[in-house]
């Protein structure tokens, strides 16, 4: 029996898994085709979500998902992959394994970038993965439940891209949650001149003003020297008290990526076709952050559930049709949207890669509610049919927009 093998459970993973379990089924190769996913945790992480302060519902368990279309799944953490050999040497709850496969399916994402930096790994926090936001979570409950104290009520947030923006909007409901009320702070740190630097001209302003209402502070053109218990201290020599720095300060594809010889880029992805094969590595696609295609001819895909969750469609798709000696699908997609969570205030929804702005506040954030609740969600009912629906290799069209103008 042909083994494929998909790395990684996250919205590439996910997909290409049921994607391939989809065309398994087409083609009636069921008997034939073995699927198995690899994952370090049990479950499919809404990652998106992890900034909210809400997470009760972003952990969805694998055999959920996986189990009504008959494909296997184990935790493990992938330590090395062999191409030549194709080979996986992974560390289970029962020791080092080998995992050999005829098709291998790379969606093990990306991961924030922690430089170098005096007590980082220490005293810092992020959103990075499920297990993190929970870590922040318990935190911040504990930081309620304590004595007032100098930096208690103070929040620095470093990055001022969309992880990070999200995540100091959505703080002032998180600390209201956590019970932290009356006089607080919350900081924005990022070494560019300006928030968001890579979002665009058209969007920065607004992004201002929704900061601004929220009361979010910034410190623009700096960098971070040292993270310790009672603080952090910016290269202008600024100390600022808190007990709660959390870094957002930029993705990079999983390490695993350079087990390839191939091009990558400056984030580490693997360069693919819009097949989403690796090129000159008989056998290997990739999809997700890990990985970087051209989609619309000009432009390559970007870090988000929005190109990972069509790339791994295609990816399972075209991993058992390349295994099956069938044709396979080219991905494409000429459309791309943002869509940005301010907290209380709203959002910002724009159009297009120089990013038009086309409905803020209320309006974006009732499409940002439908992304982050029902778009990215797969069928939760167990139903093999509802499943192979929802992983058809087609592309969705843009999210709603209400009220735009």
């Amino acid at each position: 029996m042909a083994r494929i093998v998909v790395l990684g459970a996250g919205f590439a993973g996910l997909w290409a898994a049921i994607g391939a379990a989809r065309k398994r089924d087409e083609i009636g190769a069921g008997g034939d085709i073995e699927i198995r996913v690899v994952d370090r945790n049990p479950y499919h992480n809404i990652r998106v979500r992890n900034y909210e302060a809400d997470l009760s519902e972003v952990a969805l368990p694998l055999a959920q998902l996986l189990d009504p279309i008959g494909v296997s799944h184990g935790i493990g953490e992938v330590e090395a992959i062999d191409p030549a050999r194709r080979e996986i040497s992974l560390v289970t709850g029962g020791g080092n394994e080998t995992l050999t496969y005829d098709r291998l399916v790379l969606a093990l994402g990306s991961e924030v970038m922690r430089p170098d930096i005096p007590g980082l790994a220490e005293h810092a926090f992020d959103v990075d993965t499920y297990a993190a936001a929970l870590h922040l979570e318990h935190h911040l409950t504990s930081l309620g439940r304590s004595v007032p104290a100098p930096g208690r009520s103070t929040i620095v947030v470093v990055g001022a891209g969309f992880t990070g923006i999200e995540v100091a909007a959505e703080m002032p409901d998180r600390l209201a949650r956590a019970g932290i009320t009356g006089s607080r702070r919350i900081i924005l740190v990022d070494p560019n001149p300006a928030v968001g630097a890579t979002i665009g001209a058209h969007a920065r302003p607004v992004i201002d003003t929704a900061l601004a209402s929220l009361d979010v502070e910034t410190r623009l053109g700096v960098r971070v020297v040292s993270v310790e218990a009672a603080g952090l201290r910016l290269s202008s020599g600024e100390f600022i008290p808190t007990r709660t720095v959390i870094w957002c300060a930029g993705m990079r594809a999983s390490p695993l990526a350079a087990s390839f010889p191939d091009a990558r880029d400056r984030l580490g992805r693997l360069l693919v076709d819009p097949m989403m094969r690796v090129a000159d590595v008989g056998g290997v696609f990739a999809a997700g952050d890990v990985a970087s295609s051209v989609v619309d001819g000009l432009h390559p895909t970007v870090m988000s559930c929005q190109f990972a969750r069509p790339m791994g469609r295609f990816a399972g798709h075209n991993v058992v049709a390349d295994l099956a000696g069938l044709p396979m699908l080219p991905l494409r997609i000429d459309w791309y949207v943002t869509v940005l969570d301010l907290g209380g205030w709203g959002a910002l929804y724009t159009e297009g890669w120089d990013r038009e702005v086309r409905a803020t506040g209320a309006a974006a954030k009732a499409t940002k509610q439908t992304i982050n609740r029902k778009r990215i969600y797969p069928p939760l009912s167990g139903r093999k049919d509802e499943l192979f629906a929802a992983a058809a290799p087609t592309v969705q069209a843009p999210p709603p927009t209400y009220g735009a103008r």
